[in-house]
């Protein structure tokens, strides 16, 4: 007998048809068969998941996440990230490279999918690595990594410095259509020359070493021109400085094929977070300046940034209790990205509920061409969000499901909550 699940009393938003209406969801077998105001279904077992006073939509996609395994399980695993993901409403994530081994070669891909099948709560989809180990020195097995199932490929954590490996790069993976994202750092102006925070007044007072804008600028640029005459698929990962939005824009309006994401931190924290020394609040990119934040939400109202990612890169109470200059880079950010991009966005009104839905979802299922994902339309897989965008809370990092507590944002009271994910047709969350 086929399973059928009913979500009903809530509002459906779907950007992929700019739908948003109060209607009911019916799922069977995995798929969405039908979203219908006043919805009549056949008589037969079914579950009914009641979402009155919360907007149902298609389920939250993360294109940049850090799983940690293999290598690094003490700081999250496969299970561990997927447990958080679905608490923060994501039923698909695209997990990074820079693993103990890296996601090199086609094992490595495959070991991602068997155990992310173990967990059994979201989709992961791993991403392979631009150059073996990740040393920007000679390119990685991408088509094998293709074959196995990688979604594409970055050297995250560090930009691909020759610009001979990344214009061959772009012609490799123009091949068969693939996505290079780039994690945009010039190494010479960037953490390996010693910067920890951005570059300015705040770092300056502070002693310690600057990432200036111009280190994200300089590699922006040059994976642009190089990718001219190449035309491959192109995305930036992370941005955060006004010149970075800009020269995105102006690639996009030239016609060229390059998208962006952006994250919560870069859109509500500036450098003076950094002022108390707390490692919560040092990342890669780093906090920038509010006339960044500015642009970078002007990206977003504008189409320039194409999704949200969260970055979420957990890390042990050890490593970030160093000093701040020698403490790893990042923060957590999958149970808590919807509530700070409300709080971002939403509430000041930026962007519309719609819109916000779309950067969680849709439009990443765009960019990283995720079939049958970022839409509720009848025949779509059954991945989906259920929250409430008035419930407040407090974030206490005790309470995350990730064995990552490293966040700059505890103690915040936030509004809208993940209620219930679910993923193919199966609830795996419920709050």
């Amino acid at each position: 007998m086929k399973q059928q699940l009913l979500i009903t009393g809530g509002i459906v938003l779907d950007p992929a048809r700019n739908y948003q209406q109060a209607a009911e969801v019916l799922i069977e077998d995995g798929k969405i068969m039908a979203v219908e105001p006043g919805l009549q279904v056949r008589a037969g077992p079914m579950r009914v998941v009641h979402a009155s006073g919360c907007f149902v939509c298609p389920g939250f996609i993360d294109p940049h996440v850090h799983l940690r395994e293999p290598g690094q399980e003490a700081k999250e695993t496969i299970a561990t990230g997927s447990n958080a993901a679905v608490a923060g409403g994501f039923t698909t994530i695209l997990c990074m490279p820079n693993t103990q081994p890296t996601l090199d070669d086609a094992t490595q891909i495959e070991f991602v999918y068997t155990q992310a099948a173990r967990a059994g709560l979201c989709n992961v989809l791993p991403m392979g690595a631009i150059t073996k180990g990740r040393k920007g020195l000679e390119l990685a097995e991408m088509g094998l990594m293709h074959e196995a199932g990688a979604i594409g490929f970055t050297d995250d954590g560090t930009g691909v410095a020759s610009a001979a490996v990344m214009q061959k790069a772009l012609q490799y993976v123009k091949m068969f259509d693939g996505i290079l994202s780039q994690h945009c750092e010039e190494p010479s102006l960037g953490a390996a020359a010693g910067g920890a925070m951005n570059a300015g007044p705040v770092a300056t007072r502070l002693g310690i070493g600057g990432l200036p804008a111009a280190a994200e600028e300089l590699m922006i640029a040059r994976d642009i021109l190089l990718n001219q005459q190449i035309e491959a698929r192109y995305h930036v990962q992370h941005i955060s400085t006004a010149g970075a939005v800009e020269l995105v824009r102006r690639a996009k309006f030239q016609g060229q094929r390059v998208t962006t994401e952006v994250t919560p931190h870069h859109l509500l924290l500036t450098d003076a977070a950094c002022s108390c020394y707390d490692t919560n609040t040092k990342m890669s990119p780093p906090l920038r300046t509010q006339k960044d934040i500015d642009a970078c939400i002007q990206g977003v109202i504008d189409g320039t940034i194409d999704c949200f990612a969260t970055d979420h890169a957990p890390h042990t109470q050890e490593e970030k209790d160093l000093e701040f200059d020698k403490a790893p880079f990042g923060i957590v950010g999958l149970e808590t990205a919807l509530a700070l991009y409300i709080k971002a966005l939403v509430q000041p009104g930026h962007i519309s509920w719609l819109k916000l839905v779309e950067l969680l979802s849709t439009g990443a299922a765009k960019v990283m061409r995720l079939t049958g994902r970022g839409a509720l339309t009848p025949g779509s897989i059954a991945d989906v969000t259920i929250f409430n965008p008035e419930e407040t809370w407090t974030i206490d990092p005790a309470k995350f499901k990730s064995k990552g507590r490293n966040t700059p944002f505890a103690g915040w009271q936030v509004k809208g909550r993940v209620k219930t994910t679910i993923v193919g047709g199966a609830v795996v969350y419920e709050e």
